[in-house]
């Protein structure tokens, strides 16, 4: 079966979900940019025919007509309920909710002035506030504009993992007729159609979109792929293993949807805050209005403009965006990162988090053999040649600890006569030479002295040694252990800077486990812990009146990312790891959960920035509306306070904006094994 994977088609239905949400706020945007200009458009003749403007402008007398009054009423009239019209819908959906806010004071604030303006018009004596009126919307409709382009941005990531999604349609295989188990061939250059596993090739695969990782990632057999990534240089087959909904790439898109729409713990601070915000807008309207009637004695008109510019200055609009922006931004920019936010609460905990416990094996270490150590034990031969006679050896072998010996020299030479020793090791004639590559217990059972010092040190570390015979004869020894990340030491020196305490789990024994922690500088670990034994240890660290995150595959790790406050899955992919861990990390890369800390501080940062603007610029500008200045020659009209009101909506939004994920340096991607 071949197909073009450019060129797939897939259903329609998963394609249009992830666009759902962000098509909201299109639609908003393009909603009140419309109400805006022809509300601004209505606008302008209502400023060149209000009274008090002519006045200004010593035009009074030059502009009037006959029935301009009526054209004022009528033009105010078509901006107070077009324009208008979203804040009334809002005060309805609001009261209906009983959770009155913002739109409730500017529903109140726009009618008051409306009303009280239209009843001049038809006898009342007083001053109409038409043009404060028309400027208040024209003003309020460009807040909600920019707030809602603020919101598409804040959103983007998700729109663009979802264009990633494979789409259009081939003459062969249309994507929707992929079905697991299919061999499908991806050709150079082309989109991975669908998840899946290579049986067939090698190539490398630019997996940015989910991995943040600008190299792309080398691929051979029985290396996993994405949907959605971008083969490179080689051709490659592979075996279907999920696809539409089930692709790994569309869970993606659905944990970043729920964590996107998921309410912030501070949230529950902000919409506290911004409840007793509106009653207190509300009662200081109607206070400002009493003080300015009652004590000051001052005319109904003057009263009514204070009142009504107090609660349009005091609207907790700020407020309301303060956290969900920065929710917004820090799951995109989290994503974008390959940091997975599934649960929004542990996350945002993560910057309290006093120990992080590591599994050791896939997350600490790479889960494979390696060489870590040469010894020449004979000196007729050199360390390049021992290594090149051992790997050509190996080589024929399908053992762990063969292929990574194998691995460690790029030089192989032609073997003959090779046959496996049977739970030994494995021998061949190379260059005319008896090659055997041997374990400890096949020179026991030869009888062959041992006594050079270097060996037991390093089975004291927990590590495999092999030996090299050559004709008979022992030439040296090679020592193996699962490879350590090159990035791990890196990060927990980089956790340590952050005041965490890093430990480790680890069902290997004590030597194993020591060797690892002194490679990567742990401060504690626990040895020979069974699986189902680990979440009772991180228990036992938790016991000790510490935040504790749990980081480890998802799999055998699974009671111990639930057991811990954060659970965090190295590797996505498995749906143990989905459904269990608080954060998925798509790379197996330690640094990522630095990023995860630095992220979720940062983050609490900017949420705390926005509330405190949000609130802190009330304190001077409720009294300021009020008209305590008013002495001095000091007073704000209704469209200055709803610029000074938006001015600190769209300051909010800017500042969530800022937000920035600092990392430190990856390590360069590695080839995977060949299989």
């Amino acid at each position: 079966m071949e197909s073009n994977a450019d060129k797939h088609g897939m259903n329609s239905a998963a394609k249009r979900e992830p666009h759902e949400h962000q098509d909201h706020h299109a639609h908003m945007a393009a909603d009140f940019r419309k109400r805006f200009w022809i509300s601004l458009v209505l606008t302008l003749p209502i400023l060149v025919l209000s009274p008090l403007l002519q006045a200004l402008v010593g035009l009074r007398e030059a502009i009037r007509f006959s029935g301009d009054i009526y054209v004022l009423f009528g033009l105010s009239s078509a901006v107070f309920w077009y324009g208008g019209w979203p804040f009334l819908k809002g005060l309805f959906n609001e009261l209906k909710s009983r959770q009155p806010g913002m739109m409730t004071l500017v529903a109140v604030a726009i009618t008051t002035a409306y009303l009280y303006s239209s009843a001049v018009v038809f006898g009342l004596t007083g001053k109409m506030f038409f043009w404060e009126l028309g400027t208040l919307v024209d003003i309020m409709l460009l807040g909600h504009w920019i707030e809602m382009k603020s919101v598409m941005g804040a959103s983007k990531a998700l729109e663009e993992l979802a264009k990633l999604m494979p789409d259009g349609s081939v003459k062969d295989v249309p994507l929707g007729e992929l079905a697991v188990d299919d061999k499908v061939l991806i050709k150079p250059g082309e989109k991975i159609p669908a998840d899946g596993v290579i049986v067939a090739g090698e190539s490398s695969v630019n997996e940015a979109m989910l991995t943040g990782e600008s190299t792309p990632a080398p691929k051979n057999v029985g290396g996993k792929v994405i949907g959605g990534a971008i083969n490179g240089e080689g051709s490659l087959t592979i075996e279907v293993k999920g696809t539409g909904k089930d692709s790994f790439l569309s869970q993606v898109i659905d944990l970043v949807k729920q964590a996107q729409e998921s309410k912030s713990k501070t949230q529950d601070l902000a919409d506290t805050a911004a409840l007793w915000l509106t009653v207190i807008a509300l009662g200081s309207g109607a206070l400002t209005l009493v003080i300015w009637l009652v004590f000051m004695n001052h005319e109904f008109a003057f009263a009514i403009e204070r009142a009504v510019t107090v609660m349009v200055i005091t609207c907790p609009h700020a407020l309301g965006l303060a956290v969900p922006l920065v929710v917004a931004v820090s799951t995109a920019l989290a994503a974008s990162n390959g940091l997975l936010i599934r649960n929004r609460v542990a996350f945002e905990g993560a910057r309290k988090l006093q120990a992080i416990i590591f599994d050791k094996t896939g997350t600490l270490t790479e889960g494979r053999f390696g060489v870590t150590d040469t010894l020449i034990l004979s000196s007729d031969i050199n360390e390049e040649t021992l290594r090149t006679y051992a790997a050509s050896v190996d080589a024929n072998s399908e053992h762990p600890i063969a292929k990574a010996i194998a691995a460690s020299s790029e030089k192989k030479l032609t073997v003959e006569n090779f046959k496996g020793i049977p739970g030994k090791g494995a021998e061949g004639r190379v260059e005319g030479k008896e090659v055997k590559v041997v374990s400890p217990g096949f020179l026991h059972e030869q009888n062959i002295d041992l006594t050079d010092k270097r060996i037991e040190p390093l089975q004291a570390q927990g590590k495999t040694v092999v030996f090299i015979l050559v004709d008979g004869k022992l030439k040296g020894a090679i020592a193996l252990a699962d490879i350590v990340r090159p990035e791990a030491k890196q990060a927990i020196a980089a956790l340590k800077a952050l005041n965490i305490r890093c430990m480790m789990l680890t069902g290997d024994n004590k030597a194993t486990a020591k060797w690892v922690s002194d490679q990567v500088g742990l401060d504690e670990y626990f040895a020979e812990v069974l699986p189902q034994d680990k979440a009772a240890k991180v228990k036992e660290v938790q016991s000790r009146g510490v935040l504790v995150a749990m980081t480890g595959d998802g799999v055998n790790d699974a009671p111990a990312l639930a057991q811990a406050d954060v659970g965090i899955a190295i590797g996505a992919g498995s749906d143990v790891a989905v459904e269990t861990a608080d954060v998925i990390l798509v790379r197996s890369n330690p640094l990522d959960v630095v990023a995860i800390v630095q992220l979720s501080r940062a983050t609490y940062r900017k949420m705390i920035q926005n509330l405190f603007w949000a609130t802190g610029y009330n304190t001077f500008a409720i009294p300021l509306a009020a008209g305590a200045l008013y002495a001095w020659g000091v007073l704000l009209s209704p469209a200055l306070g709803a610029v000074l009101m938006s001015a600190s909506t769209v300051i909010v939004a800017i500042n969530a904006r800022l937000l920035r994920l600092k990392t430190e340096p990856k390590a360069e991607a590695k080839p995977e094994p060949k299989k």
